[in-house]
């Protein structure tokens, strides 16, 4: 594993800054809950697994400093609300009060994270197809403890050996697939191509694409999956093209109280983020922007979920009880 983005310093938290990628490797230091927070609120670590990884940590810097732990972890949960691993791993943690016995568990989490990503690479590495892959998003070694959940399926093929090629849609409007997704291929010699956003459907049409991967924040018990904007887009375009679609989902992302997608909150985000590119407007001033962060793909659209404990085919309800999901 050659990407790292949280680190346990001693005392405190580092975090590669994920706005600052790839022109610099820049690590932000978190000394409080509310450092933590904010660098979670602020993008600073995205994507479901590495948000709950953060947020462990954070709680474990409020118990540093004395803090009533029941309120850290309010703020820390409110801080990404659509992602339901962060208040999973908090909830996990509820019944610990000294640091030393945070950080002892925490650190566990981070190491069985990577663990079950590695397992989830080996499920996925069994069902996918080689050829064209499509991606969105980042959901590497960057949004988790490392390895990755859907680039972590990709990683795993490309350590056998198997002849795939990635797609990698940009992802508006923070651009994780440009900026982080092609980065940490590049890192590994992961053969991948940029692509607009608006590119897919063509991709698909030219049968260039003979699977599409993505990650997810949130799923309910009906398999409704909660992810990054433009999942639904994507979903909708495999279907229509006949090319299977598969979310990569660590257990930590049901929520066995959402019976649809319609129950899942979807975070609404500031509107400079699609008027203004690096702080300069795009946009004319004064125009009204919306700008959700998740949408809701219908189960019916899944193919499979690939987990760690294995791929999990339509109809979906039946969950299995094993440790993990909210």
């Amino acid at each position: 594993m050659s990407v790292v983005s949280i680190k346990w310093a001693g005392s405190h938290l580092e975090l590669l800054d994920q706005r600052a990628l790839p022109a610099e490797a820049r690590w932000l230091q978190c000394h409080s809950a509310d450092e933590t927070a904010q660098a979670i609120r602020n993008m600073v670590v995205r994507g479901a697994p590495a948000l709950a990884i953060a947020a462990g940590y954070g709680l474990v810097l409020a118990a540093q400093q004395g803090e009533n732990l029941s309120a850290a972890r309010a703020r820390l949960a409110a801080a990404r609300p659509t992602a339901v691993n962060l208040a999973w791993i908090l909830n996990r943690l509820s019944a610990l009060n000294t640091a030393a016995e945070l950080l002892e568990a925490v650190q566990a989490e981070h190491q069985a994270d990577i663990a079950l990503n590695v397992k989830m690479g080996a499920h996925g590495a069994a069902i996918l197809p080689d050829g064209g892959i499509y991606t969105h998003c980042n959901t590497g070694a960057l949004a988790t403890g490392g390895h990755g959940t859907a680039l972590g399926v990709i990683r795993t093929l490309h350590g056998a050996g198997r002849p795939i090629h990635v797609y990698a849609g940009e992802t508006r409007p923070w651009l994780q697939g440009a900026r982080l997704t092609s980065w940490e291929c590049l890192q590994e010699g992961i053969p991948c191509t940029l692509v607009a956003d608006s590119a897919a459907a063509q991709l698909m049409s030219e049968n260039k694409i003979q699977s599409v991967i993505v990650g997810c924040d949130r799923v309910a018990i009906n398999g409704d999956v909660a992810n990054k904007i433009g999942t639904r887009s994507l979903a909708i375009l495999a279907h229509f093209h006949h090319i299977p679609f598969y979310v990569a989902m660590p257990f930590s992302t049901l929520d066995r109280t959402c019976s649809t997608g319609a129950a899942i909150p979807i975070e609404q985000r500031p509107s400079e983020e699609i008027t203004h590119l690096a702080k300069r407007a795009i946009a004319p001033a004064g125009v009204q922007a919306e700008n959700p962060a998740f949408d809701i793909t219908p189960a019916e659209l899944v193919t499979a979920f690939i987990t760690e404990h294995g791929v999990l085919k339509p109809p979906f309800g039946d969950w299995p009880m094993v440790d993990g999901g909210a």
